[in-house]
C-alpha cells in the first residue's frame, strides 16, 4: 500500500488545511470524516498560518532588499577607515605626525599594519576611534590628515552605522516572524495529522481505490514505493 507523508513546506501545509476545511461544506454532517472540533481548529489555524507566512515573507524580503544597499555602505566605510589608517601611518613615517600621537586613535605607535576590519563590529569600533583620535590630535596642535579627511571618513562611517542598526532591526523582525511561524508549523502538523488519522479511520472499510480517492479529497497525499502496484482504478 502507498504511504502518506505530512507536508514539509508551508504551501503544502496551507493546501492540506484548505482541502480539509473545504470538505466540511462538501459533505453533510452524517458523512463528515473528521470531527467538528478538528475542522474548526483547522479553519482557525489556516487564517493564522497564512498571515504568519505572509508576514515572514515580507520581513525576509525587506531584509534582503535592504542588505544589498547595506553591503555597499559597509564596503565604503571599510575602505575609508583602512585608507585613513594607511595615510596616518605614512605621515608618521614621514615625521609629519608624531609617533606618540598614534595612541589617540587606539593604534600601537610601533605597529604600522592596518588592524582587523573584517567584521562589522570592527568597523564600528575603529570608525569611532579614528574620529575621536583625529579630534584629540588636532586639539594638541596637529595638522589635519588629508586624502581622506576625517570628515570624509565620518560621512561614510555615519551612513554605515545608521544602515547597520537598521539592518539589525530587519534581522530582529525576520527572526521574530520566523519564530512565530515555526510554532504555527508545529501546530499545523499536529492538526493535519489528527485530521488525516480521522479521515483514514472513517474510510477504512472501503475498497483500496475508493478509500484512497476519498482520503485524497481531504488533502491526504500518498506516495507509492518503487515497483509498488497501484490499486485498480487508482
Amino acid at each position: 500500500m502507498p504511504y502518506r507523508r505530512l507536508p514539509n513546506t508551508d504551501n503544502a501545509r496551507i493546501t492540506a488545511l484548505e482541502k480539509g476545511v473545504a470538505m466540511e461544506h462538501a459533505c453533510d454532517v452524517e458523512h463528515q470524516a473528521a470531527s467538528y472540533k478538528t475542522l474548526n481548529e483547522a479553519r482557525a489555524l489556516l487564517r493564522r498560518f497564512k498571515s504568519a507566512v505572509e508576514q515572514f515573507q515580507y520581513c525576509y524580503t525587506a531584509q534582503a532588499e535592504a542588505n544589498r544597499q547595506y553591503q555597499n555602505h559597509l564596503k565604503m566605510a571599510r575602505l575609508y577607515i583602512s585608507h585613513f589608517i594607511q595615510v596616518l601611518n605614512l605621515a608618521v613615517v614621514r615625521n609629519e605626525v608624531r609617533k606618540e600621537h598614534k595612541p589617540f586613535y587606539g593604534l600601537d605607535p610601533d605597529d604600522f599594519t592596518v588592524p582587523d576590519l573584517t567584521s562589522e563590529k570592527h568597523i564600528l569600533v575603529w570608525g569611532e576611534r579614528l574620529i575621536e583620535g583625529e579630534r584629540e590630535r588636532l586639539s594638541h596642535g596637529g595638522a589635519p590628515i588629508y586624502n581622506p579627511t576625517i570628515a570624509k571618513v565620518k560621512v561614510h562611517y555615519d551612513i554605515f552605522k545608521d544602515a547597520y542598526y537598521e539592518q539589525q532591526n530587519y534581522k530582529l523582525n525576520t527572526t521574530r516572524s520566523q519564530s512565530g511561524l515555526d510554532a504555527l508549523r508545529e501546530e499545523a502538523d499536529r492538526i493535519i495529522l489528527d485530521l488525516w488519522n480521522q479521515v483514514e479511520a472513517f474510510y477504512a472499510a472501503l475498497p483500496p481505490a475508493a478509500r484512497l480517492a476519498r482520503c485524497r479529497d481531504y488533502g491526504i497525499v500518498y506516495y507509492y514505493r518503487s515497483g509498488e502496484k497501484r490499486p485498480e482504478n487508482d
